[in-house]
Parts: structure tokens; sequence; C-alpha cells
């Protein structure tokens, strides 16, 4: 049986404290009718240790962690940038790379630094984004988006947040920080998984 359409917006909160990854979601929902909270709605929330050894793991922890502390739907990612010529890395340690507390230029710069001398047949990488969705007493809904592309020998473009300036996609000839948001959500590795969620939540809670 169909579930009823709500009569007023779903609440869902982001299980996310970067801005940069919050202005991206909401514009992957944008002209659904929901209502999507932060961490700034709710000052007590616990912290998450991000300590899984996948990207799902820590996903579905932090939606977890929120949907419980909040009594409400949270939705969560976590994101990573994997490097052929690295091995994978960094990987789940994307945000950290550099070390705790790093900053976005600090995690680029290590990046570069490990990738000098590197050719371009061998600079390719790859965007890897799970995004959990978590109800209380309900079901747990993992997606995924992925993004192929290159790590570049120098920063390109004023866009995007990160690695965005040294991510290259060769199909659009441009990094991800030279792209707009609108043009970014329709490749990235996040905008992907988001598509994949907003068609869930459509069926889920909307249609």
């Amino acid at each position: 049986m169909a579930l009823p359409k709500p009569t007023r917006p779903v609440r869902i909160v982001l299980a996310t404290g970067n801005r940069d990854k919050i202005q991206e979601m909401e514009h992957a929902l944008e002209g659904l009718p929901l209502s999507l909270l932060t961490r700034d709605d709710f000052p007590a929330l616990p912290e998450v240790v991000e300590d899984g050894e996948t990207l799902d793991e820590n996903a579905l922890k932090k939606a977890r962690v929120l949907c419980v502390a909040t009594g409400i739907a949270a939705l969560a990612d976590d994101t990573g940038l994997e490097v052929d010529a690295l091995g994978g890395a960094p990987g789940v340690f994307s945000s950290r790379f550099a070390g705790p507390g790093a900053t976005y230029a600090d995690n680029v710069y290590l990046l570069l630094e490990r990738m000098k001398g590197v050719p371009r047949e061998r600079r390719t990488a790859r965007f890897r984004c799970v995004i959990a969705l978590v109800e209380p007493g309900g079901m747990d809904v993992l997606v995924e988006g992925i993004c192929e592309g290159e790590i570049i020998e120098e920063a390109r473009g004023e866009g995007g947040f990160g690695y965005d300036p040294v991510f290259y996609v060769p199909r659009r000839g441009q990094t991800f920080a030279q792209l707009s948001l609108s043009e970014k959500d329709k490749i990235s590795h996040r905008g992907q998984a988001m598509a994949r969620m907003r068609r869930l939540l459509e069926e889920r809670f909307l249609l």
C-alpha cells in the first residue's frame, strides 16, 4: 500500500558540519517538500568519530547517531578521493590527509607533494561518495556515486572546495573548481549519489 503524502515538509537532519557539503546537498534536493535541518539546529548533538574502515561504515555511523539523537530521519555522506598512484589513498582519510585539523590547502599541498614526478598516464583518480539515509525505527539505505578523473600538477579554478582545484575531469576539460555548482552536480560523485537519494526520497515520502 502506498504511503500517504505528507501534509507538511518532511524533516531531515543533514549529519555534517561542513558548509560546503551542506550547500551541495541542499542544492541537489531543491524543490522537494523537505525541511532540511543541520547540526546548527541541534546544539547539543554529540560529535561523531569517523573511525570506520570504509566510506559506508562512516556514513551509516553518522546518520545513525544523529537519527537517534534527534528522533528524525538523518542523511549523512562520506567521501573519499582514491588516487591510483598512491594505492587508493587518501580514501577514507581524505578530509584529514595532512593530519587532524588539516585545511583544504594543507591536504592539496600534501597530495601534490606525494604526486611529484608521477607522469600523467599514472595520475588517474576517482572521487567516491556514499550517502546514508537512516529513519527512526525504519530502514537504513545507502547510495553511491563515483566520478573518474586525474590529479593535475597545479590548482585551476576558484570554485568548489577540498581537492576540487586539482581534480581534473578529462571529458569536461576542466577541474571541479572550474565548474559552476549546477555543472558540478551533473557529473560529480556527490551529485550522482544525491540524484539517487532524491529519487529514493520521492518514492519513500513524497509520491
